[in-house]
């Protein structure tokens, strides 16, 4: 299966695609792991994972500036090291999405809580299993590394489920 049968744009395959997506994912279910132990309440959880995620995007950037900004001895420019970094940081913001709007859902009351919060921990799992095999999909048409991909990339999440069951239970 390719990009193309995926309907997958280059520029949003890359963002999807990249190392800071799938941090992002990590990032945020461990923040609802942790936001989560308080009070349980989505509204904290929400507000932790948001301001978490945007310290972090807002690090990786200036990070990402500086880097580039090194590497280019200042020649490439502040504003293009910020842009170039803001860009290739976008998949952090991108991965914390659907996590977000679930946790809204139960801020709003629409679904309860501990459902939303274990909603979005699963559904981080599941985006980082497809993540895992659509990018060892790019590159190989056999069925094992595919698997084998997604299971160790969903293992990330499985992990932070395992430990919010510790932590409840």
């Amino acid at each position: 299966m390719t990009d193309d049968d995926l309907h997958i744009t280059p520029r949003v395959a890359r963002v999807l695609m990249s190392e800071e997506a799938i941090y992002g994912l990590i990032l945020v279910s461990g923040m609802i792991v942790v936001a989560g132990s308080d009070d349980g309440r989505s509204l904290s959880v929400l507000v932790t994972v948001a301001v978490t995620v945007l310290v972090f995007y807002a690090a990786h950037v200036y990070a990402g500036a500086l880097g580039r900004l090194a590497a280019t001895d200042g020649s490439g420019g502040l504003g293009t090291s910020l842009r170039a970094a803001a860009r290739q940081s976008s998949g952090m913001l991108a991965a914390s999405v659907p996590a977000i709007i679930v946790l809204a859902l139960g801020t709003t009351h629409v679904i309860a809580d501990a459902t939303a919060n274990w909603t979005a921990l699963v559904l981080n799992t599941i985006v980082l299993g497809a993540l895992g095999w659509i990018a060892v999909a790019r590159w190989t048409t056999h069925w094992a590394p595919r698997i084998i991909s997604a299971l160790i990339t969903a293992a990330f999440g499985g992990a932070l489920i395992a430990l919010k069951a510790l932590i409840h239970h």
